[in-house]
């Protein structure tokens, strides 16, 4: 099997690059290392069934010999990087969408879109299913990342009538796990890096707004379900453990041992006040659901952000990683996809396409 995974440099999409080399798959990775890190790569770039592609899908997106699969994931997924690159996550979800769309189209090739909970807005059913059309705002701050995947959901629908290609859309929620950037945006990240620096921990609101996580490895089996399958979806891939996110500062605080305060600032526009899924249709249709509870989950994941604290001592590493200041305020997902968001300073060469 040869598959191609757009923004497979990024959090999720390296571990799904790493997933399929384990089954034996060639992956060819592109991505334009606008939100993701070379390091992510790590152990597999050298890998004699990994290729590197260095180039942003917004523009082209092409790959020489055939193709299985083809699982786009690049799109900023952080508050933090659709917020700054407003433009760039409008063109990756529609023209980087169709771009890949027609890669999967000529090769033949499975299509997995990528898409996400935010398709859903600011929920007013409880838990969402796929059949709820939503409550997003098309104005406001986030919409640029709800309606870039929105459009693009209906694009893969499209093709998929129209063209007869063999397409599948996920909708991730919240997922978390090692290799998440500490100043992307999310919870976890930023509660730990915050936590493990004595900082205050910062949370929006009052912190009863909730969220599902589910740890990455989780995320990724649901992937790379759908994409052995030719069930269309849309299908739920999230956790149905749900916490609220005051709780779950108060877990991280607890298990990294710090004695930093936890303090409320304002709530972002539009913050999505519940989040859960139903994820009875990915039970039956994919026979899916997740293994790994949040309690074992954030036992792999905190000591990762210790360890990197550690080597960087509150500096910047050789290899570009930011120090990770900012406090708690927004919502995503990851890959994908999470959940409550740090500034992050702009990057002056910012170009299209990113990776969950």
């Amino acid at each position: 099997m040869r598959t191609a995974v757009t923004g497979g440099a990024g959090f999720l999409g390296s571990h799904l690059c790493a997933a399929l080399l384990e089954r034996g798959a060639h992956v060819v990775c592109l991505d334009n290392f606008v939100t993701s890190e070379p390091a992510n790569l790590t152990g597999i770039r050298d890998h004699p069934r990994f290729e590197l592609i260095d180039t942003d899908v917004s523009q082209a997106a092409w790959v020489g010999g055939p193709l299985d699969a083809v699982i786009h994931l690049a799109c900023p997924a952080s508050p933090t990087d659709y917020l700054r690159l407003p433009v760039e996550t409008m063109r990756v979800g529609s023209s980087g969408t169709e771009h890949a769309l027609d890669l999967a189209a000529k090769k033949g090739a499975r299509f997995v879109l990528a898409s996400t909970s935010e398709v859903y807005g600011d929920p007013l059913q409880h838990p969402q299913r796929e059949d709820y059309w939503g409550n997003v705002n098309p104005v406001g701050p986030r919409s640029v990342y709800d309606e870039s995947k929105r459009y693009a959901e209906a694009l893969t629908c499209a093709y998929r009538n129209s063209y007869r290609v063999d397409t599948g859309i996920v909708r991730i929620f919240n997922s978390y796990g090692p290799r998440m950037r500490p100043n992307d945006g999310r919870a976890i990240p930023t509660f730990a890096w915050q936590a493990l620096s004595g900082r205050p921990i910062t949370v929006a609101g009052d912190g009863s707004q909730t969220r599902s996580l589910c740890y990455v490895d989780d995320t990724i089996r649901g992937l790379l379900a759908m994409a052995t399958t030719s069930y269309p979806g849309p299908v739920n891939i999230g956790s149905a453990e749900e916490i609220t996110v005051l709780h779950l500062a108060e877990l991280v605080r607890q298990a990294t041992g710090s004695r930093s305060e936890i303090v409320f600032v304002d709530l972002p526009e539009n913050d999505p006040l519940v989040r859960r899924p139903d994820i009875s249709r990915a039970r039956q249709a994919l026979g899916w659901e997740p293994s790994v509870s949040l309690a074992d989950g954030l036992a792999r994941t905190l000591p990762w952000f210790a360890e990197l604290w550690a080597g960087r001592n509150g500096h910047t590493r050789g290899d570009g990683h930011p120090s990770g200041d900012g406090h708690a305020r927004g919502d995503g997902d990851g890959d994908g996809h999470a959940d409550v968001g740090a500034p992050r300073s702009s990057d002056s060469a910012a170009r299209s396409t990113s990776s969950t």
